[in-house]
């Protein structure tokens, strides 16, 4: 667990997220639920006795939740109550995922965590896996140190917390028998979703940079097949026809073009860590024009953009499976 500035807990945090080394073989219930990555996370809190919960995405909503395992994954609204059943200090997670177009409002309604031994609660501004995050430091608007709030104490919090994009965590370590806190949970509309974390396993989807200098990612927790379908990248903004189309450019990265779009892979969250299978741009509309098959823990469509053009890629995604395998683009771990 990762609390900014004080890092009380970080210890406790980390060995639920024990490192392992990537496979290419699908799991298509963790990548239902939340991928596979967070699969593993499961697995090392099975192995330490840890308690851990997946609410699976669009089940039957309930307005109220009882937080009662370490781990938990979930994508309903409503209100959600925990209370220690003992002293143990373990660091725990209730991670929240919604869908690409909207942000995850909180809002803590009770709180009676003692600050004494390192009690605290806070709420992240995005995910955090293996000492990684998403959106990586470099891809979100706040840096890294603001994107934390973090409390303690039996006291009333005025203040409503909103995620940046799709994905949220609340972290919390209470080592006192009977104490805990409860926050309601909403999912307000994002009208201009930069960074998104999928839990789906197939669909299409469209990033833009809405004419800002500034860098936007879609992530998925699985090995995946990318198919790109339009292309709009590193253009003027001036009305543009069929016949100025470019084409696909591939290996602009390299080429120093400061707007591209990467396709790539990583063992973790952090974008910094991606291997690239190829970075592209230009004005292509024709469907299909380049297909890449990653398979890593983490696949990653990430828009770099300068500002000076209305960038726009729209994605065809699905997990990819053992007969994609001699297809791959990149395969990672190896």
């Amino acid at each position: 667990m990762v609390m900014a500035a004080t890092m009380r807990g970080a210890e406790l945090f980390y060995l639920l997220i024990i490192s392992a080394v990537v496979t290419v073989v699908p799991v298509a219930r963790a990548a239902d639920i939340a991928g596979a990555k967070l699969q593993q996370q499961i697995r090392a809190a099975d192995s330490l006795g840890l308690p851990h919960s997946l609410t699976l995405p669009r089940a039957k909503r309930s307005p109220y939740h009882i937080i009662k395992d370490c781990v938990m994954v979930t994508s309903e609204e409503g209100q959600y109550f925990h209370k220690a059943a003992d002293d143990e200090a373990a660091v725990c997670g209730v991670y929240l995922l919604t869908d690409p177009d909207r942000f995850v409002e909180v809002h803590f309604d009770y709180l009676d965590v003692p600050c004494q031994n390192g009690g605290l609660v806070s709420f992240v501004d995005g995910w955090e896996l293996n000492r990684q995050f998403f959106p990586s430091p470099e891809d979100h608007p706040k840096p890294l140190n603001l994107r934390y709030r973090e409390f303690c104490g039996q006291r009333k919090v005025k203040q409503v917390m909103e995620s940046s994009q799709n994905a949220a965590l609340i972290q919390y370590r209470i080592p006192a028998r009977a104490k805990g806190f409860s926050f309601t949970v909403r999912f307000p509309k994002n009208s201009t979703p930069c960074n998104i974390l999928l839990e789906g396993t197939a669909d299409v989807y469209t990033l833009r940079n809405y004419g800002k200098h500034v860098n936007c990612s879609l992530t998925t927790l699985y090995p995946a097949n990318v198919k790109v379908l339009s292309l709009s990248v590193g253009l003027t903004n001036s009305k543009r026809d069929m016949e100025l189309e470019t084409g696909t450019i591939h290996k602009c990265q390299k080429r120093g073009l400061p707007d591209y779009v990467q396709l790539g892979g990583a063992e973790g969250l952090d974008t910094s860590h991606l291997a690239v299978a190829d970075s592209i741009c230009g004005l292509d509309s024709k469907p299909g024009s380049t297909v890449e098959t990653i398979f890593c823990g983490v696949t990653t469509i990430r828009l770099v953009s300068s500002g000076q053009f209305d960038n726009a890629v729209t994605v065809a995604l699905r997990q990819a499976g053992e007969d994609d395998i001699m297809e791959a683009s990149l395969i990672c771990g190896l």
